[in-house]
Parts: structure tokens; C-alpha cells; sequence
């Protein structure tokens, strides 16, 4: 199977590497913000996530760990995924801004706390792709990944979920995200997952550039490596 790369430049687009992060050491993150409360360590060489609160505490057990970098609007966004531990969760935020365009991290916008809500009918857009869904029953039965849009919870694509449950997965998973355009693309171990077209009506304005997010519920445990931002140019 041609790699992300390999199928970016056959359809005769080029790449730039913006922004790489072995995402190996505390020091690798230490201008990364976290919203709500989770423990970060490298016990192999790699940042593994997990709750810090118990899961009986609903969506206060969940947090947002942001890269503090703004990216333009044409990106591919790779990493490495570790399933270490289920039920969970995982997602990755991308094109984040406040819903008036300002930085994330402006101080006009709510203060986020890690809780679902906040992300998807606070005062940002984003979208935001879930993969790996091991919490509720059904999603431990019949596993997708899914794309949504925010401001609001728009289920803009689906695809099926190729990663197994922990017992029978061989990480890494090379994940990835190509937003170019109005085109939003997801791959993982370079097999296509979904693609979805934005019309800029149907869910709300089109969303260009901004702040990435790694988002686990509790009480998943993770682990994240070589993360990778790339510019898209036609």
C-alpha cells in the first residue's frame, strides 16, 4: 500500500514539515496546555496519557492535552497510536479557534476544563475525528471512527475502526489527518477511513486553520509518539 506521502504526491500535491515533536520526554511538551486533569509519562520513550480522576466522575475524569502551535488551514497531521489500556476513547481536535476567530487560548473565550460540552457547544469550532471507541457498549461491539464539526455536534463521516482491541493489537498505528480545502481526510496505517467534503452551509462556515488536541475518556490509557505536521501545497 502507497503511503500517505506516496498518494498526497500522486494527486499532485506537495508537503513541507512544519512541525515534528518525538512526543519522547516531558521536555517535548513542556509549552503544552492541558485542559482538565490527566497524568502524563514516558515510561517507554513515549507520552502515555491517562486519567488522573476517577471515571465515576463522568466527564470531569476527560481532558484535552493541546499543542500550543496555530497551524494554517492545508495540513497533514500524523502520529504514532499505543492502545495500552480499555474502555476508552480517543480523539484529536484540528482547525481549532474561537468562534469569533480568535486564538484558542484568548482570554475572552470560557475557560475549558476537559468537559465534553465545552468543545462541541461552548465558544470555539473545531472539528474533532473519534477513533478507538472502546466506552459505551455498542461502541466496544462495533467499532468506527467519526468525524464531527463544531460549533454544534455535526456527525459529518463515519468509517470503520481497523484497529483491534488491545489484546490483539501490534502498535504502532500511523495515524493520520489530512485537512486541505474543504476536504477532511483520515487514514490510519495509510488505509482510507473516510473523506468528507464541507459545502460551508450544511454545518456551519468553513473552518481553516488553528490549534491540535489529543482528547482520551477515562478510563483509557494511551500512549503517543512522532507527531508530525506538514503543509499542503497543491
Amino acid at each position: 500500500m502507497e503511503s500517505i506521502e506516496q498518494q498526497l504526491l500522486a494527486a499532485g500535491c506537495r508537503t513541507e514539515l512544519i512541525y515534528e515533536n518525538p512526543l519522547a520526554a516531558k521536555a517535548d511538551i513542556k509549552d503544552f496546555i492541558m485542559e482538565g486533569e490527566a497524568v502524563i509519562t514516558f515510561p517507554l520513550g513515549r507520552m502515555r496519557l491517562e486519567n488522573k480522576l476517577s471515571e465515576k466522575e463522568g466527564q470531569k475524569a476527560n481532558y484535552v492535552l493541546w499543542c500550543p502551535e496555530e497551524f494554517p488551514s492545508d495540513v497533514l497531521i500524523t502520529w504514532d497510536f499505543y492502545p495500552v489500556r480499555e474502555p476508552g476513547l480517543c480523539m484529536m481536535f484540528f482547525a481549532a479557534r474561537g468562534m469569533g476567530d480568535q486564538d484558542l487560548f484568548d482570554g475572552s473565550l470560557q475557560k475549558r476544563t476537559g468537559e465534553y460540552v465545552q468543545y462541541h457547544h461552548g465558544d470555539i469550532n473545531a472539528f474533532h475525528i473519534s477513533y478507538f471507541r472502546r466506552k459505551e457498549p455498542d461502541e466496544r461491539s462495533f467499532h468506527t471512527c467519526n468525524l464531527r464539526k463544531s460549533y454544534g455536534f455535526h456527525l459529518t463521516a463515519q468509517g470503520g475502526d481497523p484497529i483491534p482491541d488491545v489484546a490483539d493489537a501490534k502498535p504502532p498505528y500511523h495515524i493520520a489527518v489530512i485537512k486541505k480545502g474543504n476536504v477532511v481526510r483520515f487514514l490510519i496505517d495509510a488505509l482510507e477511513i473516510f473523506q468528507f467534503e464541507d459545502d460551508g452551509k450544511t454545518y456551519g462556515p468553513l473552518l481553516a486553520g488553528g490549534k491540535i488536541g489529543f482528547r482520551q475518556l477515562a478510563p483509557f490509557i494511551g500512549e503517543y509518539a512522532n507527531l508530525r505536521v506538514y503543509r499542503l501545497f497543491a
